[in-house]
Order: C-alpha cells, then sequence, then structure tokens
C-alpha cells in the first residue's frame, strides 16, 4: 500500500508534466499528434502489465530532492528527447510524469 501511496504521489505533482513531454517526444519523432492524458485512477490497473513503461521527466531539483519515485520508472531527461526516444519500442505504452 505504501508503494501505491508513492505512485499517487508523484503522479499528482508530475501530471502536468506529462503533456509536456509526450509533447516534445511526439515532436522529436516528427509526429504532429494530439497527446493523451491520462488519469492516475486509469493507471492503476496497468501496473505491472509487461507493455508499460513509466518514465521520470522531472527536472534537474525537482528529481532530485522529491522522495516520491515510482518503483520502477525509468529516469531520462526531458531536454534530451531525441537521444533517447528512439531507444522505447512503438509496442510499448509509455507513461510520462
Amino acid at each position: 500500500m505504501r508503494r501505491f501511496g508513492f505512485f499517487l504521489a508523484a503522479a499528482a505533482i508530475g501530471s502536468f508534466i506529462i503533456v509536456l513531454a509526450l509533447t516534445n517526444l511526439s515532436q522529436a519523432m516528427g509526429k504532429n499528434v494530439e497527446v493523451p492524458r491520462i488519469t492516475k485512477e486509469e493507471l492503476r490497473p496497468m501496473l505491472g502489465n509487461p507493455d508499460l513503461v513509466i518514465i521520470d521527466v522531472r527536472i534537474g531539483d525537482e528529481w532530485a530532492k522529491s522522495k516520491e519515485k515510482i518503483q520502477g520508472a525509468i529516469r531520462e531527461d526531458p531536454e534530451k528527447v531525441n537521444q533517447w526516444a528512439v531507444k522505447y519500442s512503438q509496442e510499448k505504452t509509455l507513461v510520462f510524469y
């Protein structure tokens, strides 16, 4: 239950970042698409799915000082999206916070 508490806090804190990060990712990949949003309630049943990749794109001090990190999330620098975007399969569902 404690893990889920961290998830909820991190999702609430980073919800505004999701749209920004996905927009940057779609632009970096040369696509002009509308970025879907997901709520923590919609994400909850997806946790543990091997086709789900949770990417923490918080910047600098936000990430370093945060005690609320989703276990299993991968940390990526949002300013270097061009470098890392290609390593994620299009078959996976990517969730950014």
